[in-house]
């Protein structure tokens, strides 16, 4: 009867409660459970492996730069950065309020780092991120515009409730990503929220985005109801390298 409930579990793909059953058939600790307890104690152990496997899959999908944490964020250096105010993105209710997070500092002071923490929690929150590099999306997107895939890959970025862009403003806009970069904020404007890290402050996007009216549409979006993270201090790498 064991070995066709462990059957009939594999092939429901009930894998957590399956592996409990085993273990707990093998240890013969079922004897000292009442029916309830041995219930509850199957139906947790699905609920975890569920869960587990979720967080995996969102994990894999972001593609994160770095396998980053919140509890490894190090708030001793001198960066100008609120341990308060980033503790308070633990729970991200930000993104429930549909707010964005606008990061920028120099070279090496941990923004990649610390915007992959932020999108890792999300994460294990149960939310869908997204995660770019500002180069690479843009020139994927605009293989996309060619190849007639440009509205899938849209759609699949809008329904993300965390969009991630990093080093953004590395190069220069040109028409065809100021668009892009336009349609997508547009989609995402008071719907979802959006995490930007930058070398650059943020008075110079401007500059970089270029063409005075759709700079001023996108970065009002941008901008409206966002939190703004200036880090400073020496690069992080160096200070490591030298130590």
């Amino acid at each position: 009867m064991n070995e066709v409930s462990l059957s009939r579990m594999g092939k429901l793909k009930l894998y957590g409660m399956q592996r409990a059953f085993e273990s707990l058939v093998e240890s013969r600790q079922y004897q000292t459970l009442t029916h309830d307890e041995y219930i509850s104690m199957l139906l947790q152990a699905e609920w975890e492996d569920r869960e587990n496997r979720r967080i995996g899959r969102s994990l894999r999908l972001a593609r994160f730069r770095y396998h980053a944490s919140m509890e490894d964020i190090n708030f001793v250096q001198n960066r100008n950065l609120d341990k308060n105010q980033f503790l308070r993105f633990t729970d991200c209710s930000f993104i429930d309020r549909r707010e964005n997070i606008l990061i920028t500092g120099p070279t090496g002071v941990g923004k990649s780092y610390i915007i992959s923490a932020l999108g890792h929690q999300a994460c294990l929150k149960g939310y869908k991120v997204l995660y770019y590099n500002c180069q690479k999306l843009f020139a994927s997107l605009k293989v996309a515009r060619a190849d007639g895939s440009w509205l899938k890959e849209a759609t699949r970025i809008e329904k993300s409730d965390l969009l991630i862009l990093d080093d953004f403003g590395l190069q220069s806009f040109d028409a065809n990503i100021r668009m892009m970069l336009m349609e997508i904020m547009e989609d995402r404007y008071d719907k979802k929220s959006t995490i930007i890290g930058s070398q650059l402050p943020v008075d110079k996007w401007y500059d970089v985005i270029g063409e005075g009216t759709i700079a001023d549409a996108i970065l009002d979006r941008l901008y409206h109801g966002s939190h703004r993270i200036e880090l400073k201090g020496e690069s992080m790498r160096k200070k490591s390298k030298k130590e």
